[in-house]
């Protein structure tokens, strides 16, 4: 009965790693196997045609560089996915940059596949003038850069509506200062008996109370609503638009940034440990330096959070004022 109730998402999740993989590996090879048939075909039609062998090799060695490239891609619309107003000439700029760093590793993969199978067949791949054939090959991988990106953004886009991202339903309520408390009693002598005094000089008006911080959320995702308590917070991972909670081993997409959130969390069991990620100070289990000032957090639920060394400060002034 429990399974019958799950969502299309909850049935997916197990099996969506695999999924995934899987996707890719097909469609390169279907693609792979396409190309080669095109330009074996195409190749027979040539004033010198070329060995079927060779023509394997090219289409081949591009594809597979390509299979090994989707991690990369998966990052960079990571990245570079969230198009924030005013801000489009840094994303075009990004991914001008990414699509040139793609396709030079693209091409230089490519170089080392080929010429690795033409010297076991007993011959030399000869590659041609690298600044004219860089450019040939980085217009058609400007075209694949932008399919790959765009395909994956659309998957991403997709899960996010299939899961349902969770969001706040009872927002913060506003800090209530206490009201001041009654002057006691005056002992002084009535105003005809009592000497006359300057006046005092007018006090700074006291500080605006700390703003109130929730400590629970109740968050709404796939149809369900689950009650958060702050502090059950493990770590916090900003994923463009939205940041991600995790909650013993449970995933919740909010639709705020990682800066605003932190806000309503306490600065004193919060801690931003890298520009992506925040951790509750109560959930390190253990911390693992790493060259060039980095460190690893290992967290109580198992799993990592990087650190970067611009937060190191930070994090050791948040320990030490817990411990």
């Amino acid at each position: 009965m429990k399974a019958s109730r799950r969502n299309l998402y909850e049935r997916y999740e197990p099996i969506r790693r695999y999924v995934e993989v899987g996707f890719w590996i097909v469609l390169m090879a279907l693609q792979g196997v396409f190309s080669t048939m095109v330009a074996v075909v195409d190749a027979r039609n040539r004033a010198v045609p070329r060995a079927t062998w060779e023509i394997v090799t090219w289409e081949g060695s591009s594809h597979l560089v390509l299979l090994m490239l989707i991690p990369v891609f998966v990052a960079i619309e990571r990245r570079l996915a969230p198009l924030m107003p005013g801000r489009w000439v840094r994303f075009v700029a990004g991914h001008v940059v990414a699509s040139v760093a793609v396709s030079v590793v693209h091409v230089a993969g490519m170089f080392a596949v080929r010429s690795l199978v033409y010297a076991l067949m007993g011959s030399r791949y000869d590659f041609g003038g690298w600044t004219a054939q860089w450019g040939y090959e980085y217009l058609k991988d400007v075209r694949v850069y932008v399919s790959i990106v765009f395909g994956i953004w659309a998957y991403r886009f997709f899960m996010l509506r299939l899961q349902g991202e969770a969001r706040v339903l009872d927002a913060p309520e506003a800090g209530v200062a206490d009201p001041p408390e009654a002057a006691p009693p005056s002992s002084s002598p009535a105003p005809d008996e009592a000497s006359p005094e300057p006046e005092p000089e007018a006090s700074p008006p006291p500080p605006p109370p700390a703003p109130a911080r929730p400590e629970r959320f109740l968050v709404r995702k796939l149809r369900r609503e689950f009650l958060i308590a702050a502090t059950d917070i493990d770590w916090l991972q900003a994923e463009g638009n939205y940041v991600g909670l995790h909650v013993n081993g449970h995933d919740y997409l909010l639709r705020a940034t990682l800066t605003d959130f932190l806000t309503q969390l306490d600065p004193a069991r919060f801690v931003r440990v890298h520009r992506s990620h925040a951790v509750n100070l109560a959930r390190i289990k253990e911390i693992e330096p790493l060259d060039g000032g980095d460190a690893r957090l290992h967290m109580h639920d198992g799993t990592t959070v990087p650190c970067s060394r611009r937060y190191r400060d930070a994090l050791r002034a948040g320990a030490g004022s817990t411990g």
